[in-house]
């Protein structure tokens, strides 16, 4: 397994170097060749691992020791179980599939082979940090796909709008990296390892110890500990109030939107927790941040998807909704539910984005659902697609999302962790918000009046771009019926705590969620969107009038943007002018430089009074001096 898993792992490797370095001389067709070829022969192999991790066979070992400093050993090694198993076949999957996309969607774009070349290092920058059994490959992986993402996302480096992003999601990134390696630091300062074996083994020990962050209040080291990693966490799970940097992710060209966003780094922040489950598992206090952290991250982004017309951006903020429901669900240690729902999230979120991609590029890189309309006849495979990741995103019974959405609502609604209660009635307030924001973009932009350029009519996209989305659309559909053994059976083993609640088998399941409140939710969210973008489209702008300034404050995102541009870009530029004027030209230039110089200058001018070349000057210079020496001497 271990050659297998290297394999998995550096094929992506492999096939970036190849469509990056390659450049002319294998020409265009070449480098996505290699590039597909890489990522498919990775998926393959992770497949056939997975086959084996349920045959009962796991590995845990070092690769190689990267450096040795006194007694800690710094290695890269891989774990594979089955969570890691899972992660690896979601990941390369959907990463075979938008390499696939992009043939289609990036046919025209001069930068079509850098394209590949940097979703290709991405998936094995993926691959690395599910992969790890150690922090030190775990941080690896995770700054490693930081930096592609901020490549892949200012990718058209030519828009001022895309280098702004690029450089936003880097920096909103840094602050939680912060905390993520500060976490880091505690664990490896009181255990002496990097391992995750010898560290999960010293837990116990770890929550019988304090520290005080503030002099005379100890803390349980693990609590702080797992706070720091959880901060790392809403970094890059884009948790509120470091959510910020996602939205504008959209930037970037939409193949990358949909792996960033359906399964890869967004999703590293939930694979981390899920994999530090032994750490959090013994702090309640560090559970209960993360449940309601996640619960207003679900329901405060879900208001904003309401209020936005960029269809990309919809999707967007759909995803940070769907992030802090799997975020609630670790904080309810509902943890197997978390996975499951980022697998099923996984799929019908790449067929979300990419669907989204089809239209952009039927309507000439339009993407103001305004602009849209009537859609269905003219693009029917993506509309149908895009139709099933709709319903499955509002959780409807049967559909992939629903099993693994009411796995989590139920989890929290049982949860005893602090916060609970609030988190419950967050979670489950998010289910008629993202019926009603999902149905909202199927309604505006696939039926209805046709508001298009009538001189450019629409038309379906080419295989190569509507063959990935009916790939995506049938675990869209049909991945939630593993719930029974994913999230309540013993799939995960060791590798996660035991699963909580009972399950009565896949149709009592759905029988159940039939006459469940989350179900009529999702109802009232559909017909209300029905209702306000098909049968009264006047109303949607008079109720934003009726709301006035609550709107407002949603539909600018509750002002983050203006805040952090204020506080921290202001406040950075502030201090550096403070430094500038204060510090450079009044004390450096001003005090050390030039008034040294002046006081040289002075001393120099009041010498020059006495250096007249006359004889008697001196001479009585002279005297005055001997009569001070005098009187001094005199005196003592």
């Amino acid at each position: 397994m271990k050659e297998l898993s290297l394999f998995a792992a550096f094929a992506p490797l492999a096939g970036a170097i190849v469509a990056g370095l390659g450049g002319a001389r294998i020409g265009r067709t070449n480098a996505h060749t290699a590039a597909i070829f890489s990522v498919l022969l990775s998926f393959l192999c992770s497949c056939v691992i997975l086959a084996d991790v349920l045959g009962g066979n796991t590995f845990n070992g070092s690769v190689y020791t990267w450096a040795t400093s006194g007694g800690t050993r710094f290695e890269i090694g891989f774990l594979i179980d089955r969570l890691s198993a899972l992660m690896m076949v979601v990941v390369t999957f959907v990463s075979l599939m938008v390499h696939l996309y992009t043939i289609g969607y990036m046919a025209q774009d001069p930068g079509y082979q850098r394209f590949f070349s940097y979703i290709s290092l991405f998936t094995f920058a993926m691959l690395m940090l599910v992969m790890a059994n150690n922090f030190l490959q775990l941080f690896f992986g995770w700054e490693a796909v930081g930096l592609v993402s901020y490549l892949l996302i200012g990718f058209w480096y030519t828009r001022e709008s895309a280098i702004a992003a690029n450089m936003k999601a880097f920096l909103v990134n840094r602050v939680g990296d912060f905390g993520f390696l500060l976490g880091i630091g505690l664990i490896l300062a009181h255990t002496g390892s990097l391992d995750y074996g010898t560290v999960f083994s010293n837990g116990v020990s770890l929550s019988e110890k304090s520290i005080e962050l503030l002099p005379g209040t100890p803390w349980s080291l693990v609590t702080v500990a797992c706070i720091c990693l959880f901060i790392g966490a809403m970094g890059k799970s884009a948790q509120f109030p470091l959510h910020v940097w996602l939205p504008d992710s959209m930037e970037g060209p939409t193949p990358i939107s949909a792996l960033i966003h359906a399964a890869t780094m967004v999703t590293a922040g939930i694979f981390m927790v899920a994999r530090m489950s032994p750490l959090f598992e013994l702090s309640e206090t560090a559970l209960s941040v993360v449940l309601v952290v996640g619960a207003i991250t679900a329901f405060s982004m879900g208001l904003v998807a309401l209020t936005q017309y960029d269809i990309k951006r919809v999707v967007a903020y759909s995803t940070l909704s769907q992030l802090g429901y799997m975020t609630a669900a670790l904080g309810a240690t509902a943890y197997s539910a978390a996975m499951f729902h980022l697998m099923t999230h996984a799929f019908f979120k790449a067929v979300l984005f990419l669907a989204a991609g089809s239209v952009i590029v039927a309507l000439h890189h339009e993407q103001d659902m305004r602009r849209m309309g009537g859609l269905r006849k003219y693009m029917p495979i993506t509309y149908w697609t895009l139709l099933l990741g709709a319903i499955s995103s509002a959780g409807i019974p049967g559909f992939a999302g629903f099993f693994s959405k009411d796995a989590i609502i139920e989890a929290v609604h049982r949860s005893s962790t602090p916060g609970a209660g609030f988190a419950y009635a967050l979670v489950l307030a998010t289910v008629f918000v993202t019926a009603t924001y999902t149905f909202r973009m199927v309604f505006m932009a696939f039926h209805g009046n046709e508001r298009f350029d009538a001189a450019h009519p629409p038309h379906e996209s080419p295989t190569v771009i509507t063959l990935p989305l009916i790939l995506l659309a049938i675990p869209s559909v049909c991945s939630g019926w593993l719930v029974g053994e994913v999230v309540y059976g013993d799939y995960f083993g060791n590798a996660l705590p035991a699963p909580k609640g009972d399950y009565q088998g896949l149709w009592s399941f759905m029988a159940h969620g039939f006459v469940s409140a989350p179900f009529w939710l999702a109802v009232a969210g559909i017909a209300t969107a029905w209702f306000l973008y098909l049968k009264r489209t006047d109303l949607p702008a008079r109720v934003a009038a009726a709301f006035g300034p609550l709107y407002a404050l949603v539909e600018r995102k509750y002002g983050f943007d203006e805040l952090n541009a204020w506080l921290f870009a202001g406040g950075a530029r502030a201090a550096g002018k403070g430094f500038w004027k204060g510090g450079d030209q009044t004390v450096i230039d001003g005090l050390m430089v030039n008034g040294s110089a002046r006081l040289v200058g002075w001393f120099s001018s009041v010498l020059r009074l006495f250096q007249t070349g006359f004889v008697y000057q001196y001479a009585f210079t002279m005297l005055i001096g001997v009569l001070i020496l005098a009187f001094w001497f005199l005196k003592k």
